[in-house]
């Protein structure tokens, strides 16, 4: 089935070879696992650090990541499943758009220091649609939660 398979974990380089986004927008530091069988599940790591463009302005004095920051992250590992997939088919990666965010929820601030772990899940896959389940992690603690649909571009 599997033409390409990556070699955990999938590092910075090889990343930036499946998304297109580019500093300071791209916001996944690295892949630790996937899996395409039986279902197509990914998960990856962001590193936040207090040197993140958006805690110039979220908040200076108390910096917390936003949540729509939040939103994207899960939004690239989709993003990096996808294209992980396509892989395996010998396409080369594709640009996926994102087209919609359901059931989106925050539980906890995310403060520099922190590791968000991102865990996608895709869940349909129809005619160029991709719909993933979304979780966001830091120490096993969810901080964000959402659905995801996705357009191949």
């Amino acid at each position: 089935m599997t033409d390409r398979m990556f070699e955990l974990p999938i590092e910075i380089n090889e990343i930036r070879k499946l998304l297109p986004h580019r500093y300071p927008f791209l916001l996944v530091d690295r892949v630790i696992s996937y899996s395409l069988e039986p279902e197509k599940v990914l998960t990856a790591i962001k590193n936040i650090t207090v040197n993140e463009d958006f805690f110039n302005g979220h908040f200076p004095a108390n910096p917390i990541m936003p949540g729509v920051i939040m939103l994207e992250a899960m939004a690239q590992a989709c993003g990096l499943l996808a294209n992980v997939a396509l892989a395996t088919t010998k396409r080369d990666a594709a640009l996926y758009y994102l087209v919609k965010i359901d059931k989106a929820k925050f539980n906890r601030p995310v403060i520099p220091g922190d590791q968000l772990q991102l865990d996608v899940k895709q869940t349909r896959l129809m005619r160029g649609l991709g719909k993933y389940e979304c979780r966001a992690t830091v120490d096993g603690q969810r901080t964000a939660s959402c659905e995801i649909l996705c357009s191949e571009g």
